[in-house]
């Protein structure tokens, strides 16, 4: 491919995914380099924000693109997947807690599938924002973990759970918005 191909905004996506290995690795190396989880922790914000300015730079410059979006998307859901892994390797997040968000993330990935075999496509939603917010927030605390619980769990913990819900409802938001499409979509013979 051309460098002339990429934009900023594809830029930014790129840059989103070659982060992920070194936040896993940093947080991966928390009990054994100082400060490794706030390096981590750092670089998970910078990638994370980096999401929120991509999208906004596509619209602003007038170069959304498809490559842009698939950037874009595969640049979130292995931030996501691949932190929730290392938090998960490290204990700060529950496994049940990764499970769930990552499943999602499948279901609406073959549902975007499902849905371009029928020559649609998949837009972004409120609740796909509203989703990523809340995981990118969820994170954020984990790596930090305050040291008090609030009842039987700690914040992050309360944060993840709550991301865990609201990811559910963008899940069932987007099968309920396609499920007719998907229903009447059929494979290329």
């Amino acid at each position: 491919m051309s460098a002339a191909l990429f934009t900023i905004p594809d830029w930014l996506a790129l840059g989103r995914v070659i982060l992920v290995p070194v936040i896993m690795v940093l947080t991966r190396l928390q009990g054994t380099v100082a400060h490794a989880l706030g390096y981590a922790a750092a670089l998970f914000v910078v990638a994370a924000l980096t999401d929120f300015f991509d999208g906004y730079l596509a619209r602003r410059m007038k170069v959304e693109s498809v490559l842009g979006a698939f950037l874009d998307t595969t640049a979130d859901k292995l931030l996501v997947t691949g932190t929730l892994l290392a938090l998960v390797s490290i204990d700060r997040v529950s496994i049940w807690a990764a499970v769930i968000i990552m499943m999602r993330e499948f279901v609406v990935m073959a549902l975007r599938g499902l849905v371009a075999i029928g020559g649609m496509q998949v837009r972004p939603s409120v609740w796909g924002k509203v989703k990523a917010t809340a995981q990118f927030v969820a994170i954020g605390f984990s790596f930090l973990r305050f040291p008090e619980r609030l009842g039987p769990l700690y914040f992050d913990q309360w944060l993840m759970w709550a991301a865990v819900i609201v990811t559910i409802a963008s899940g069932w938001q987007y099968v309920a918005r396609f499920w007719d499409t998907v229903r009447a979509t059929r494979a290329p013979a």
